[in-house]
């Protein structure tokens, strides 16, 4: 082997594991942005802050189920340690890199010296140090499979110096990439044939069973599986937030997301199902409603590709560890149509609590209303999104509004959500269309979200990352409102108000401003138009929907 330096073996493993960008703040890795311009394709997207280059990365890994890596130099690894969470919260699989202290200066008090690896320790499923040069082919190698094995999940590697400046080292190596661990996932773990046939078993014999499905389906690819079999056995689905996109919406059998940012007619369903089969979800505190959607104890159900998740939160009839594509495709081998027949009286139920749902909100779905209703803008998304079109959406009330009032109506179309992290939605949706650049990128998020990153616009104008983000703008952080009239004692005082309420503010203007298009909207019938005009822009864009800061997303049935 040939001495070489640890830029030029990091430059090459990137660009052999697929890698197309790099989102950081410098100044990390000087010397490997050079060796990344001179020989690789690779992207190098600076950002305005570290938690929006990890998130931006973690839009890039879950749109395109292929690692995003971010970037810091020490006195920024604290902050994209932060931006880690919504990743680690997740399961996505995104690489951190940053800087690190020099052994020799230690405890000396050197200018901008934290020890920042105890950071990442709870937001990554492993974080470790390179500090001698000839081990970058294998750490990072490492890096690659712990991120996309199992359940994914974020790594972190800290390369000695403030900028890493231990990649301008040399040492006799090469760069080795498995390119099996380039995406989720590199392996599908069969099952055992008889877990599968008791998990299926009890399915079959079930009167009013209900598939719960979640963000594994869609790690795994298993839309089609799950489709097929809830088809062939006559069982209705409800989707975790995550998982909200394995199967449309428009889906006869789909009863939608579940939880406490969920649909009322998916709720009801799923509390009155005799089984409920857990599919690529860890049925944690959203995706029941705190364990109150499905009440414990019912008969349950789960597949999940994670040993340690099986019966954590339910007891259950029936286990299965494995893929869960491959799971499903062992179901449908041995599934029996037959019993549907069981199912006639439920299925006829289940479609009426969705129909009922329908009719509840058609009025405000439907509404031209001035200030415009968060429901009309769902509700004209869901008409007019591309059928190709990846749909990133923020947390809170966007979280609310979308989870239960739009609706996926093609395969082809993906949904990515927050998990937990406002203002997480416009960086992820600029590293989805990074990742996706021949698909249609849509944001949903609100101006409270908004606001967290919104010096990213200059970003996506100077690096040509022409997605299209809609604000809903009410001028405030509405969702607080509950919650503050209970701590006055439900009085709106002006104190009260003041402490959930924003400036009226045109962020269209601020869009145009920074070098994308702004369009603000303010009647009903112009959103559809405007989100037409800014998909043909081919520049970023900003839609800016002025809405009523009186409408609150429905609360939970529990």
């Amino acid at each position: 082997m040939a001495k070489v330096t640890g830029a030029e073996v990091l430059a090459d493993m990137l660009a052999g594991y697929g890698v197309t960008h790099v989102f950081m703040v410098p100044a990390v890795l000087r010397r490997t942005f050079a060796e990344m311009e001179r020989r690789t394709s690779i992207r190098r997207i600076h950002t305005h802050g570290e938690k929006a280059a990890a998130y931006m990365a973690d839009g890039y890994a879950r749109a395109s189920g292929r690692p995003g890596v971010c970037m810091a130099q020490v006195v920024g690894a604290l902050n994209l340690a932060a931006g880690l969470r919504d990743a680690y919260l997740a399961h996505s699989p995104v690489i951190a890199f940053t800087g690190g202290r020099e052994p020799r200066t230690k405890f000396r008090q050197v200018y901008q010296e934290v020890d920042d690896v105890p950071s990442f320790e709870p937001v990554t499923k492993w974080n470790a140090t390179v500090d001698a040069v000839e081990r970058f082919p294998d750490m990072v190698r490492q890096a690659f499979r712990v991120a996309v094995s199992g359940a994914p999940g974020p790594v972190h590697l800290q390369f000695r110096g403030n900028e890493g400046q231990i990649d301008q080292e040399e040492a006799d190596m090469e760069a080795l990439c498995e390119p099996q661990f380039a995406r989720v996932p590199p392996f599908r773990p069969e099952p055992e044939r008889a877990h599968v046939l008791a998990a299926l078993g009890a399915l079959q014999s079930a009167e009013r069973p209900v598939i719960v499905a979640g963000g594994g389906v869609r790690a795994s690819g298993a839309g089609l599986e799950l489709v097929a079999l809830a088809d062939r056995l006559g069982v209705p689905v409800a989707t975790s937030l995550n998982g909200k996109d394995a199967i449309p919406g428009t889906h006869p059998l789909s009863v939608g997301v579940v939880g406490s940012y969920s649909r009322e007619s998916a709720n009801r369903v799923v509390a009155g199902a005799d089984l409920v089969c857990f599919v690529g979800t860890t049925a944690g505190g959203m995706t029941t409603h705190f364990w109150a959607v499905p009440k414990v104890g019912v008969r349950a159900v789960q597949i999940d590709i994670d040993p340690e998740t099986l019966g954590r939160n339910y007891p259950l009839t029936a286990a299965v560890l494995g893929d869960a594509k491959s799971v499903l495709a062992r179901m449908l081998e041995h599934a029996d149509p037959s019993t549907a027949e069981r199912r006639h009286a439920w299925l006829e139920t289940t479609r009426g609590i969705c129909r009922a749902w329908h009719e509840k909100y058609r009025p405000l779905l439907g509404s031209d209303a001035v200030p415009i209703r968060p429901e009309r803008i769902c509700a004209d998304l869901t008409r007019h999104v591309p059928d190709d079109a990846i749909v990133v959406v923020d947390t809170g009330h966007a979280g609310m509004w979308m989870g239960g009032m739009y609706d996926l109506r093609s395969p082809r179309q993906s949904y990515l959500r927050s998990a937990g992290h406002l203002g997480w939605a416009f960086p992820a949706g600029l590293g989805a269309k990074c990742a996706c650049p021949d698909r249609p990128v849509i944001t949903f998020t609100g101006d409270a979200g908004f606001w967290y990153h919104i010096g990213e616009i200059e970003t996506a104008a100077r690096w040509k990352m022409n997605a299209v983000t809609v604000v809903n703008n009410n001028a405030s952080g509405n969702q607080s409102k509950r919650g503050f009239d209970r701590a006055y004692g439900g009085q709106q005082t002006e104190q009260a108000r003041e402490l959930w309420t924003f400036n009226r503010v045109n962020f269209a203007r601020i869009a145009e401003e920074m070098g994308a298009l702004g369009i603000r909207v303010e009647r009903a019938a112009d959103f559809a138009p405007a989100l037409e005009r800014a998909l043909a822009a081919g520049r970023p864009a900003v839609i800016d929907v002025v809405t009523d800061i009186d409408a609150t997303a429905p609360v939970a049935v529990g």
